[in-house]
């Protein structure tokens, strides 16, 4: 979770600077993009490696399937950025956004499930969240 607050910090900080030309920065997007594909495939290997409790679709999905899609986005865009900028743009935009978004969830996610489980003494198979949240 921490991984994609940072990323998004780290993209406005890019994206914020005067730089000269679009070269600099298409290319530490692109950079930033391939590094949380990489990233996201780890996770992968991690969660399927995992046997503390079987993860849910809901786990698939903001901790894989989404950063995933935000990263190739990122880097699609970067790639896009010489030759359509504003489309470009707007993909990183979105990408973005993406990823602050799945960094609420995540944290949000580890917040329940340490206040709602691991202080009660709970230490076996994860329950599933979504009855916390409601």
């Amino acid at each position: 979770m921490i991984i994609h607050f940072s990323t998004v910090l780290a993209l406005a900080g890019i994206l914020s600077a005067p730089w000269d030309s679009i070269d600099a920065p298409k290319v530490l997007c692109g950079a930033v993009g391939l590094t949380g594909v990489a990233y996201a495939l780890i996770i992968t290997r991690r969660m399927r490696r995992q046997t503390a409790y079987q993860p849910e679709f809901e786990d698939w999905l903001f901790h894989v399937l989404l950063p995933f899609a935000g990263y190739v986005t990122l880097a699609v865009s970067a790639y896009a950025a010489g030759s359509r900028l504003r489309a470009a743009l707007f993909g990183v935009g979105g990408a973005v956004l993406l990823l602050l978004f799945v960094g609420i969830h995540n944290a949000w996610d580890a917040v329940t499930y340490h206040v709602f489980f691991k202080k009660q003494g709970q230490e076996g198979e994860r329950p599933s969240l979504s009855h916390a949240r409601s």
